[in-house]
């Protein structure tokens, strides 16, 4: 019987394990993807104390930092369902081995948006892809085209302008969300065309990526030749654990906390991406301050000391 089990392998995941096992709780830490999307960031300026580093290394640091106690468990897998009997937590993994435990931290992050245009699912893996800086690399001196407006885009369009011969920037608006440094990174890149208030309606080729289609012309012509389509239109929070369990989730579909990262069911708790905390604002920094809050309040849970940030009733 464990403590705490804590279901995401990223940086919520991660920091809630580090205080979890300060407080001697023990702890399982288990997901299937270790990192989960801060393995994406090619380049990380905003954590303290690092002024520059790649996601997968701080990512790793956070592991290693993790593991290092011994009342953590760490597991690759995939969890399947969760339930709540009395007060004990029934965890399934895809391998139907079943563990138990007495507080549930949910860390599951978010998923990757699709386009939903033709050709999309068709190509998935065949040119198209949804991480630019996992694999900008593979396109070098090839033409690419990036789809979105928020960070994850402008920077993926900045790295693939590094090893790509062309990369066009398509963006529904006329102004990009992302911040402005990585935006005046892009605009100082000559290789880099920005194809604005235009949405992607299709994308070809057969057997692999050969263009795609516009819903409107750009320099002349709704289509355009590339090797390559990144999508990087923002993500859905993993909420589908949550929701089996019985956890209220906001109208954005986030699971829905208090301000002590607390779930509308007892002695479950979120943290990170899959929150409405934070104001939505998914970075690392509130990533890792929401585990850590996480970890505290499954801590006073245990501790039959109430919850920090009152009652599920009236704590929103």
């Amino acid at each position: 019987m464990f403590d705490v089990i804590i279901v995401g392998l990223g940086c919520a995941g991660y920091t809630a394990a580090i205080y979890s096992a300060r407080y001697k709780l023990k702890t399982l830490l288990v997901g299937l993807d270790e990192g989960g999307l801060g393995n994406t960031a090619a380049e990380v300026g905003n954590w303290p104390g690092e002024i520059e580093i790649r996601g997968p290394d701080l990512m790793e640091k956070f592991k290693k930092h993790a593991v290092s106690f011994e009342e953590v468990t760490h597991k690759q897998a995939r969890v399947d369902k969760i339930v709540k009997e009395k007060d004990v937590f029934t965890v399934t993994f895809q391998s139907g081995e079943t563990v138990q435990g007495k507080t549930i931290i949910l860390a599951t992050g978010s998923n990757k948006r699709h386009l939903g245009v033709p050709g999309e699912d068709r190509l998935s893996g065949k040119g198209v892809t949804y991480c630019a800086t996992c694999d900008a690399f593979f396109y070098r001196n090839k033409t690419v085209a990036v789809i979105g407006g928020g960070d994850s885009a402008v920077e993926g369009a900045a790295i693939a302008a590094q090893v790509a011969k062309k990369v066009y920037l398509i963006h529904r608006r006329g102004e990009f969300r992302a911040e402005p440094y990585w935006v005046d990174r892009v605009k100082a890149k000559d290789n880099i065309s920005f194809v604005l208030n235009t949405n992607v309606v299709e994308i070809l080729g057969d057997p692999k990526v050969s263009g795609i289609k516009l819903d409107k012309p750009f320099e002349g012509s709704d289509t355009l030749a590339v090797d390559g389509v990144f999508i990087e239109i923002g993500a859905n929070p993993a909420t589908a654990l949550a929701i089996a369990l019985g956890c209220e989730v906001d109208a954005k579909g986030y699971l829905k906390v208090n301000g002590a990262q607390q779930s509308t069911v007892a002695g479950v708790f979120g943290a990170g991406d899959v929150t409405n905390a934070s104001n939505y604002f998914a970075q690392f920094a509130t990533a890792a301050g929401e585990g850590s809050t996480a970890a505290n309040s499954a801590f006073n849970y245990l501790s039959t000391v109430p919850v920090q940030g009152g009652s599920m009733s009236g704590g929103f």
